[in-house]
């Protein structure tokens, strides 16, 4: 697929594949990202999101096909430095630690940069504390600096998570149904400030969600993916009801058809 996008491909996936066992859980999906797009990642449970967004993170690698990040293939990227400068996650699970305070849990975005020796020292004398402020402020939790992190509630843990991508400070940020456990209210707030500083910083966002009013207002762009299979690769605007509705029909759950539409290279 081919694109009228003239920035360079942060992301590109050829033929990629992945089984578990007898389940084919993705099946020759091809896609260019560009750097600075919103890509949203949508599809009924068991579609292969997760399993999508965990493949281009490099937490598991495909069975078949290719992946691609910043021009460079994924399997030859270095685990932790190389691909943590231009991979960052989060996860439905936000991988924090909860006996540990906000300000260590957002210092853990420096991990890939520091080493173990430096990491395991900020656990006690943290460095950059500064930076790290300055992210907590940006995500409307300066106020939460020592606070002990499971004491938190569920939003303000999803913004420890953001804050600690800021320090990563990834080209493509990852996101994994962000907003999966919140109210529809705070849902929309965390969406729209993940999406705000992926387009202030110029970073590639692609997600995982369900909510199709988000999707619409955050993401100019759609993947549909339908029993491992990509069903449509579209900007939003050009995704109709028709084509939400068959993504999510429940009938003919093992069919995966292919819309025609706009070529991304």
């Amino acid at each position: 697929m081919a694109s009228s996008n003239d920035s360079a491909p942060a992301i590109r996936a050829s033929e990629v594949g992945k089984v578990y066992g007898r389940k084919e859980a993705l099946s020759r999906v091809s896609f260019t990202i560009h750097e600075g797009e919103t890509v949203a990642v949508v599809g009924p449970s068991g579609a292969g999101k997760t399993t999508l967004l965990h493949l281009l993170a490099g937490i598991i690698r495909p069975d078949s096909g290719d992946i691609n990040l910043g021009g460079r293939a994924l399997a030859g990227l270095t685990p932790g430095g190389e691909l943590s400068r231009l991979v960052g996650v989060i996860h439905q699970q936000l991988d924090l630690v909860p006996q540990l305070s906000v300000l260590q849990n957002v210092l853990a975005g420096r991990l890939g940069r520091w080493g173990l020796a430096r990491s395991a020292l900020s656990l006690a004398w943290p460095h950059e504390r500064e930076t790290a402020e300055k992210a907590l402020d940006r995500v409307g939790l300066a106020d939460k600096l020592y606070e002990r992190t499971s004491r938190l509630s569920g939003g303000e843990q999803q913004r420890v998570a953001i804050a600690r991508l800021l320090l990563q400070d990834p080209q493509v940020i990852l996101a994994d149904e962000p907003v999966a456990a919140l109210d529809p209210a705070r849902a929309a707030d965390l969406m729209g400030l993940l999406a705000e500083i992926a387009g202030h910083s110029g970073k590639t966002l692609v997600s995982s969600l369900h909510s199709i009013d988000l999707v619409r207002k955050h993401f100019s762009r759609l993947i549909g993916l339908r029993n491992g299979g990509q069903l449509f690769d579209l900007p939003s605007a050009d995704v109709t009801g028709d084509m939400m509705d068959r993504l999510y029909d429940l009938r003919g759950i093992e069919g995966v058809e292919t819309f025609q539409g706009r070529d991304y290279g």
